[in-house]
C-alpha cells in the first residue's frame, strides 16, 4: 500500500443518546486503489460514508486526515475532493439529469467533459431530460454514477452501488469501477460478493463498528469473506 490519503483514527459515531454505531473505527486509504467495506446489516458501513460524507455530525475522532492534513467532513476544502453515491437518494427531485450534472460541475468549478460513453454503458440514453423524481430507481442510482465517474474526484464513495441496476449496467460499473485507479481511490460498501471480489484491492469486513478482518489482494475471494461473515454470524 502507498502513502496514505485518506486515515481514519478511532472514530466512534451515533445517531441518538451515544448508541454506538461505529466505535474506535480507525482505518488508511492509499492513493489509486479500490477498497470495500462489507458486513452484516447494522455492522456501519452507511454510517461511515456519512460520517465522511458530512452528513452525520454525531461523532468523535481522534483525526480525519487527508494527505496527512487534518480535515472536517464538512469543509469546503475536503468536500472539492470527494464525492458520494448514496444506496437511496431523493434529493434533487425536481432537476433533470442534466441540470443536475450542470449543478455538481459548477459547485466543483470543472468543465462538464464528454459523458456520452458513460451515459451509453449505463444504457441510460432515453433518461437525461427526465426529473430525478419520476425515475425508476436503477436509473435515479445510474444519473448519480454517471455524475460520480464524470466527476472522477480523488476520493469516491459508493453505498452499495450494485442495487437497482439491470446486469449490463452492473457489468459496466464493474469496469468503471476497476479502472477508477488513474483517476482517484474509491471505497464502497456492497453485500453483493462479486462486486467485492471482482473489483477491490483490499477488503474489509465490519462487525459491531469496527473493522474485524482485512482482505488484500490474492486473499480476497468468496470463500475467505464467506467464512469472516459466518464467523461474525456465530458472535
Amino acid at each position: 500500500m502507498g502513502a496514505a490519503l485518506l486515515t481514519v483514527k478511532n472514530l466512534s459515531a451515533w445517531y441518538q443518546n451515544e448508541r454506538m454505531v461505529l466505535a474506535d473505527f480507525s482505518l488508511e486509504l492509499a492513493g489509486q486503489e479500490v477498497v470495500g467495506l462489507i458486513g452484516l446489516n447494522g455492522a456501519g458501513k452507511t454510517t461511515f460514508l456519512k460520517v465522511l460524507s458530512g452528513l452525520l455530525p454525531t461523532y468523535r475522532s481522534e483525526g480525519i486526515l487527508f494527505s496527512g492534513k487534518p480535515v472536517n467532513p464538512r469543509e469546503r476544502k475536503f468536500k472539492m475532493c470527494r464525492y458520494t453515491v448514496f444506496a437511496e437518494d431523493h434529493s434533487f427531485p425536481y432537476f433533470t439529469f442534466r441540470e443536475y450534472l450542470s449543478y455538481v460541475f459548477s459547485a466543483y468549478k470543472k468543465d462538464i467533459p464528454d459523458i456520452s460513453e458513460l451515459i451509453q454503458g449505463f444504457h441510460f440514453e432515453d433518461f437525461t431530460d427526465i426529473l430525478l423524481k419520476d425515475l425508476s430507481t436503477g436509473n435515479r442510482k445510474k444519473a448519480f454514477l454517471i455524475t460520480a465517474f464524470a466527476l472522477k474526484p480523488e476520493l469516491l464513495f459508493l453505498d452499495e452501488p450494485v442495487n437497482g441496476l439491470d446486469f449490463q449496467s452492473t457489468e459496466y460499473l464493474y469496469l468503471q469501477i476497476a479502472g477508477y485507479k488513474e483517476h482517484g481511490t474509491i471505497l464502497f460498501s456492497s453485500h453483493i460478493l462479486e462486486s467485492i471480489t471482482l473489483t477491490s484491492d483490499r477488503v474489509f469486513v465490519l462487525e459491531n463498528g469496527k473493522i474485524r478482518k482485512t482482505f488484500e489482494h490474492g486473499q480476497i475471494n468468496a470463500a475467505n469473506i464467506r467464512e469472516a461473515l459466518h464467523d461474525e454470524n456465530d458472535i
